[in-house]
């Protein structure tokens, strides 16, 4: 039977076929006053007979057994949900929601490289406490903020599975366990965690950064040279940068504030991306690449600094970069302008419009601040003393 429609065989067996040409076995069974349709199987896998046994099994297993099958087939469905399959649901249900796309993204991306890779394939049924410490431990310490940021979103997912009838209970994640921090070490609250490496030790480090060329070592020197958080250089792309204006121009989105942010770039951060675009991906205008052309993850980058044996933070280079203007009497409000912090005086904000930029014919305060950065960095060359106002 090739043409479309429904074919009964008796008793509530039926063949359906639909306009593509697939069939497949239908069981309609009477329950509650209510009629229902069970699935049996592709007529490719299932013959007359086999479909025949199977819905006498499941009529007997209703009107004699008292059964509840479509229960017990649901139950079935649930418990092979996986905690990638619900993350992903999840994420795209409350996709309206989100406060903006770049934490719409961080949200997700977080247990892409976090989770995923002991959880994804795990029945959300199936994981425990014990699992969700498995996935944090190798970051409790290293990245504090992110490690509870993944478990407050673990948890989330499997509260929202537990809603959907995918899991028998809620996520671990109450006062007794998971939220309180039982089986996790204490964090440390500290400066500790953002350690920051002396600007003395910069030129060794940025020479020992060049010895071997890798997209990881790449983006953690253009972070240094700009002073932009690890997420601005992480997912920036191609089109947010003219090098003919050696400017950096980082997109609303991917700013932790929400507003755009302007980058003058210096020679030594010209060489980095020189060198990004002769390493250059097809297929992807992400300008440090990681696996399939997508954004590195936040572990990359300080993994380059663990694979270095140094125990400093990538957050702390911002305030290496703070350290070092102040020794060299650049004005705090151009440091500040150049690290895009919220000005706390709300009629210094108000009144404070410049960018420091200057133009192209007359450089401003940031762009000379970034270029002797740059050149102390690549050299060790400290910058004559700064004595300008800012432009």
């Amino acid at each position: 039977m090739t043409r479309p429609g429904t074919y009964q065989d008796g008793d509530g067996l039926f063949l359906k076929v639909n306009k593509s040409g697939g069939a497949y076995w239908l069981l309609r069974l009477q329950r509650d006053g209510k009629r229902h349709d069970i699935g049996l199987g592709s007529a490719k896998l299932l013959s007359l007979l086999e479909a025949r046994q199977k819905a006498n099994e499941l009529r007997k297993a209703v009107k004699i057994d008292r059964r509840d099958v479509l229960a017990e087939r649901k139950s079935e469905a649930a418990a092979k949900v996986t905690f990638r399959e619900a993350a992903r649901q999840y994420h795209m249900e409350n996709a309206a929601g989100w406060k903006s796309a770049i934490y719409a993204r961080q949200w997700l991306a977080s247990l892409e490289t976090h989770a995923f890779p002991k959880l994804g394939d795990v029945a959300t049924g199936g994981i425990a406490a014990a699992d969700i410490i498995d996935v944090l431990l190798p970051i409790w310490q290293e990245i504090p903020e992110t490690a509870r940021q993944v478990r407050n979103r673990i948890c989330v997912v499997l509260d929202y599975s537990h809603a959907k009838g995918w899991r028998s209970t809620e996520a671990p994640s109450g006062n007794s366990s998971l939220k309180a921090g039982r089986g996790l070490p204490r964090q440390v609250k500290s400066r500790e965690n953002r350690k920051a490496m002396p600007y003395s030790a910069m030129p060794h480090f940025i020479a020992a950064l060049h010895r071997k060329p890798a997209f990881g070592r790449l983006a953690l020197e253009l972070l240094i040279l700009t002073g932009v958080r690890s997420q601005e250089v992480r997912l920036a792309t191609w089109s947010e940068f003219d090098l003919e204006g050696r400017l950096w121009t980082v997109p609303a989105d991917h700013m932790k504030r929400g507003n755009a942010h302007m980058v003058p770039l210096s020679d030594a951060a010209l060489a980095v991306l020189a060198k990004a675009n002769a390493f250059r991906l097809p297929d992807t205008d992400v300008v440090f690449p990681g696996v399939a052309g997508k954004p590195m993850s936040d572990m990359t980058l300080l993994k380059v600094l663990r694979d270095m044996s140094e125990p400093f933070h990538v957050h702390g280079f911002r305030s290496t970069f703070t350290d070092w203007a102040a020794n060299d009497d650049f004005a705090d409000a151009v440091v500040e302008a150049a690290l895009a912090h919220k000005t706390p005086d709300a009629v210094q904000a108000a009144y404070r419009r410049t960018t420091y930029l200057g133009t192209p014919a007359q450089p401003g305060a940031r762009v000379r601040l970034m270029e002797a950065w740059g050149n102390y960095c690549a050299g060790g060359v400290v910058a004559p003393e700064n004595t300008a106002s800012p432009a």
